[in-house]
């Protein structure tokens, strides 16, 4: 797809912007993602903050649903149904996400096609500059058909 899906992230999420996430990969329903290590970032233990950890991998999961179903956007509207976080370790310095989308496209598809609301789940793995493990997620996304 020609779309620039890390481009088009940070236009449509001024937040993403705000925390100056990077995207250094997109495609095929992956997406990989960096989070600065800044000290406005930083929580009371000098990491980073948990809701600026959150961003980041929700940012990647996104990124990672666009990658696969960006050309829907005229369908429909992508919004995030919930998500599960687990903390693992306490992060330090700068921190990637990478997302993997876990529904297949013609699923999905298909039931807007059928005029359904698909949801589908996205993995996510952040780490830190050692690649050590500091929280998982699973974001959950729904595509919200466009009511003409």
């Amino acid at each position: 797809m020609s779309l620039d899906v890390g481009d088009l992230l940070l236009q449509t999420v001024p937040f993403a912007r705000t925390l100056g996430i990077t995207f250094s990969s997109t495609g095929d329903g992956n997406a990989t993602c960096v989070l600065p290590d800044r000290q406005d970032l930083h929580n009371h233990v000098g990491g980073p903050h948990a809701g600026a950890m959150f961003t980041l991998a929700e940012s990647a999961s996104g990124a990672a649903m666009l990658s696969v179903l960006g050309d829907q956007l005229d369908r429909a509207v992508p919004l995030v149904t919930t998500s599960t976080v687990r903390y693992h370790k306490l992060a330090k310095g700068e921190i990637t996400a990478e997302a993997r989308l876990l529904a297949a496209r013609e699923d999905v598809v298909a039931r807007l096609d059928a005029g359904e609301r698909p949801e589908f789940d996205v993995e996510v793995e952040v780490r830190n500059a050692d690649g050590v493990t500091v929280a998982t997620l699973t974001v959950s996304w729904a595509f919200l058909p466009n009511r003409r």
